[in-house]
């Protein structure tokens, strides 16, 4: 099987080209900048390009897109043309190249203000059923090339799985508040509850994704690290959500205290991943639990893909403010 990456320069597509090459399968990453990991530089806006692109491959693994940092950046109509355009493009010469398999990568970004409760609400409990409700260019571009996806699936006979990928980017937190509280691990280490992955487990759902894909026809799934809590906990995880991962984990205060870490007073969302779990056959290996392990043995709960990657930035200037230039 030749599979065919877009976004090979950025930190998904390249982690998934390196997981090809080490494997000895044949891989071609394709990306508006050159590097190592780039085969073809281009445009997937460009329809010849992505012809080009396409030609011999068997599967799509789609990573390429504009994030949320680039709201202050980018024009709406750019939102569009890579994220929606180029999603078309691609999907387009899938077609018309009897492609077997095209794996999507999308957001939990994309459920927008669905996340967030009314206050003195419950946390959110986020499975596939919860509709979204983009607040922003990057979550509606997102949704829509997830419709697109389903159109040429049902349609065109294309086999599509959408993966609504949660946090895996090594960067600091876009908050500027988060970064004053929190020192980076330790966010990182807190999101694991609830909203964050390694990126070698979501490489692992993306590859999983396409083995499966041809069975399932098209599918959507959640991709973040399974949560410790259920359903019934969502009350006491938005009042103290510290006091409910004291009971699950009782020895995290002496952990993350021999580290200056602190863990957070309250949660507002959690992602469901069990059907991704259930129905691809995903078994992501670094959860919190795995986090806490790692610290009893005093080892870095990140995986080798995630340290080297490393920190890309999505931008080519540095910001004044921030990692991330200012969203209003």
């Amino acid at each position: 099987m030749s599979v065919l990456v877009t976004g090979s320069a950025g930190h998904l597509g390249e982690a998934i080209v390196r997981r090809l090459r080490a494997e000895g399968r044949e891989v071609r990453g394709i990306d508006i900048k050159a590097s190592p990991f780039t085969d073809h530089v281009g445009s997937i806006a460009d329809e010849a390009f992505v012809r080009d692109a396409m030609s011999g491959a068997t599967a799509v693994i789609h990573s390429a897109t504009l994030h949320k940092p680039h709201i202050a950046t980018h024009s709406r109509r750019e939102f569009v043309d890579t994220n929606v355009a180029g999603t078309v493009a691609l999907l387009e010469s899938a077609v018309a190249h009897g492609v077997k398999a095209f794996v999507f990568t999308s957001t939990t970004s994309a459920f927008g203000a669905a996340l967030s409760p009314r206050p003195g609400a419950p946390a959110t409990w986020i499975d596939e059923d919860v509709v979204p409700i983009p607040k922003n260019i990057y979550g509606a571009t997102k949704i829509a090339a997830e419709g697109m996806c389903e159109l040429v699936a049902r349609n065109d006979g294309l086999a599509v799985i959408v993966l609504r990928t949660s946090r895996f980017f090594p960067e600091d937190d876009d908050n500027a508040g988060v970064r004053a509280e929190y020192g980076t691990l330790n966010m990182q280490a807190n999101e694991l509850l609830y909203r964050r992955a390694d990126i070698e487990d979501i490489v692992e759902a993306h590859l999983r994704a396409v083995a499966r894909a041809p069975d399932i026809g098209f599918g959507r799934y959640i991709v973040s690290a399974p949560p410790p809590f259920t359903r019934n906990d969502v009350a006491a995880l938005r009042a103290d959500a510290a006091a409910v991962v004291r009971k699950l984990f009782p020895d995290v205060d002496a952990l993350y205290a021999a580290r200056g870490w602190r863990l957070l007073p309250s949660l507002d969302r959690v992602y469901d991943s069990g059907r991704a779990s259930r129905e691809l056959g995903w078994k992501p290996r670094r959860d919190f639990a795995f986090a806490l392990e790692c610290l009893r043995r005093g080892e870095d709960f990140r995986s080798d893909m995630a340290r080297a990657i490393g920190v890309k930035g999505y931008h080519d200037v540095a910001f004044d403010e921030g990692p991330y230039p200012v969203i209003g």
